[in-house]
This record gives structure tokens, sequence and C-alpha cells, in this order.
């Protein structure tokens, strides 16, 4: 018997496993039970030194070759379970042969689609998870790899600071090429349709998800979110050091397609530069909460993105004019020091009840990104910063005042339409904030 490691350390416990008898014989102790999505092989889980382990028995040669290209895929950063080990060459106690063992270690808080959609079959949880599943197939298409057995089935999904990700967990029948072509994949798109659809159709048919669902309905879904997505981030831009505005550009139009960017970088090369985004989804109230955690500054979701996608294009601006990597926390500091509050501070003291600095801000990144595409240039803020006062912000009445109500009659009205039935208070239904 042949047991192969990847590492040292805590994994060394599963030499000690019962590997002479077949894993649906197992009665350890330590095994325990995992959410986790149907498998055509078995699949039982081990807890070790406070570290859980899927083990997967399956024929020696599959198990070897699993092992090599889930490695692959973890050294190209791509969102795969670990590849722990493969124990091959088993015999049981009377010398007969047994299947081979793919070791991976278990991805912590990690949820199956059959969990996810019996659970939270809203549209907007069932749109996460479409994206999410075509973020993954997008991803390992860009890095050359065919999958050939995309479904639900095969993935798990976990919730990380407001996102949910999508992991690849079944790489058997995956194949690694330089760059995969069109055929290619169109084929594990052909195939992650009809696995999908099956996996909704088994759901159905168990009663954990309404009848109204249409499961061809939502293998397409997955379809054309990836089609979209592929379009956008396969999209070749080059542009000089003039025009670092295109990089906003290009997460604008992610945003719209419902995407949000987790990693930005921009790499120099003779013709210019190039800029390559990963994709991330994302829930609601996500950006707010991060950007309070970075700045400190509390504002709306939507407001919240716009920001956090000025200080993502800023860090990756500074990171290439320096030449070297910048931690979050110090990318945002300087966002916040040499970009969002020079803004504030800049803004003429009679306009400054005009709007709200987080809203402000948000439209002059539009303003400026305008100025900048007509000019087919990077506008450099000196410039417009004085422009947006002059025609945006200038133009527009005081938001933060509120005249007051010498009658009283606002006041009498709304209580009067309180006390009807059926009637909403006026200030309620004129608050245009809430």
């Amino acid at each position: 018997m042949q047991v192969q490691i990847a590492s040292a350390g805590p994994y060394a416990a599963l030499m000690a496993l019962d590997w002479d008898r077949p894993l649906a014989q197992w009665d350890d102790r330590r095994l325990v039970r995992m959410a986790r999505g149907p498998s055509t092989h078995l699949v039982r889980f081990v807890e070790l030194a406070g570290r859980v382990f899927a083990l997967k028995e399956l024929p020696d040669h599959l198990a070897r070759r699993e092992y090599l290209v889930l490695r692959g895929m973890a050294e190209a950063g791509l969102p795969v379970v670990e590849a722990v080990a493969t124990v091959t060459g088993r015999q049981a106690a009377g010398g007969r042969p047994l299947p081979g063992v793919f070791v991976t270690r278990y991805l912590d808080f990690a949820l199956p689609y059959t969990y996810l959609l019996a659970r939270e079959n809203s549209a907007e949880h069932q749109r996460r998870l479409i994206d999410a599943a075509a973020v993954l197939l997008v991803e390992l298409h860009l890095e050359g790899f065919f999958w050939g057995d995309c479904s639900l089935a095969n993935t798990l999904f976990r919730r990380d600071a407001g996102s949910l990700a999508a992991y690849l967990v079944d790489s058997e029948t995956a194949e690694h090429h330089p760059t995969l072509s069109d055929r290619q994949r169109e084929t594990d798109l052909e195939i992650a349709v009809v696995n999908v659809a099956g996996g909704v159709a088994d759901l159905q048919a168990a009663g954990r998800v309404p009848k109204s669902t249409d499961p061809y309905d939502f293998g397409m879904r997955v379809d054309n979110r990836y089609r979209v997505l592929w379009a956008e981030l396969t999209k070749e831009e080059e542009f000089g050091a003039d025009q670092v505005w295109q990089l906003e550009e290009r997460v604008a139009r992610l945003n719209r397609l419902g995407f949000d960017v987790s990693e930005l970088s921009v790499r120099s090369g003779a013709g210019g530069s190039r800029i390559r985004i990963r994709p991330s989804v994302v829930e609601e109230g996500h950006h707010a909460r991060r950007l309070q955690r970075l700045t400190g500054m509390a504002v709306q979701e939507n407001q919240a993105r716009r920001l956090l996608n000025d200080l993502a294009s800023y860090r990756a601006a500074l990171e290439r004019q320096e030449g070297r990597p910048l931690g979050e926390a110090v990318a945002a500091h300087r966002w916040l020091t040499e970009k969002f509050e020079p803004f504030v501070s800049a803004i003429p003291a009679e306009m400054a009840a005009r709007l709200e600095p987080a809203e402000a801000y948000h439209q002059y990144l539009d303003h400026r990104w305008f100025l900048s595409e007509a000019a087919r240039r990077r506008v450099p803020d000196e410039v417009a910063r004085p422009s947006f006062f002059a025609e945006v912000l200038g133009r527009r009445p005081e938001e933060r005042v509120v005249l007051p109500d010498i009658t009283g009659e606002m006041e009498v009205s709304a209580l009067q339409d309180a006390d009807e039935p059926g009637e909403a208070v006026a200030g309620d239904a004129c608050d245009p904030i809430n």
C-alpha cells in the first residue's frame, strides 16, 4: 500500500487509519457526518486533530489523477477544496485488492446546493447561487481547465464576508490545457446546463423546491450568466498611463451585470497595461459593512459599492506606480487621506449642504469619468474638481436644509391621516429616503 500525503504535520494522522478495510465497513469513532451533495462514489468524513477530511473511494488511477488535477487548480489560485493525499495499492486482510482513496480537506462552513435551494429559495438567493456557479466555471476556463462534469452536485458554496462563493469539489473528469477552444467551453457549458437542470429536477421531485421552479430555465440562467461574464472578462483592453480611467468603466460594467470585483490587477507590457479582474458575488449590505470596517465611513449600500470600486482602482494604480503590493488596510488609509478627504475639504463652504459627502463623491466620480472619456485621457483631480463644483454641485439645491413648518399644517395633517383607517401618514408616504 502507498500513501502519498501532500504535506506533513496534522495530516500524518491519516497514516493510522484502517486502510485495509473498505470504507463502507469503517466503524471508527472519528467518523462524522457532514453536509454534502450526491456522489457516484462512496464518500465518508473523518475528524482528526480538529480537522475534517473527506475520503472518496475510487480506482487507484482515478485517485492519483484527481489528486494531480486538483493540486494544479489550487496552484492556479482557483477556488477548490484542498487535495491532501492519495491512498493506493490497498489490500484487505486476505489479500483482496481494494479501491484507492482520494483525501481532501473538508471546506469549513461549506453548504451543498441541496441545502441552499431547499432553505433559501427566494429569487435573490437563486440569483446568488447561479452567479456563483457561473463565476466558478468562468474562472476554470480562464485558467485552461475543462471540467467535464460541471454540476451543482460537484460544487460546494460558502458564505464569506457577505459573499457566496462556489468551490469545486470533484475534478475526476477535469483536464488542463494551455487554453480552451470555444468548442471545449461550449461542451462544458452544455454539460453544466443539463446537470444543473437535473439537480434541480431531483430536488423538485423530492418536494424540496416549489413545483413552479423550472429546472431547465434554472440551467439556462447559469448559461446566460456565464456568457455575459465571459464576454466582459475576456475583452482585451490595452491602455496607457494616462488612461487609468478605463479601470473605473470596466468595474462599472461588471457592477451593471450584477457582479462585484474581488480582485483587480494591472499588468504592464510592451503595448501598454492589461487589466485582470476576478469577479465575485455578494449579498445586500456587504459593501457598506466592508467600507465601514476599512475606513469608518457609514454610507448607503450603492454609495459604498462605488467608493470601494474607486478604492480598488486607486490601489491598483498605486501598486503599478510604486512597483510593490499594498495591503488592504494601507491602501484604504491612503485612499481616504489622499482622495476622499481632500475632495470633501475642497467643497466650497456655500455648497457643503448640497449633497452628503459620499453622494457628492459618487457624483464627482461620474463627472470625472465623463470628462476623461471626452478627453480620451485621465483628467486629474485638480481639473475635475473645480469643473464638478461649477457645473454639477453648484447647480443643485440644498438638500440638508429642511424649511420650518410655521403653520403646523404638516403635523396636523399627518395626525389626521394616521387616524383614518387604511390611510398612510403623509410624512411616511412622501419620505424619499426610507
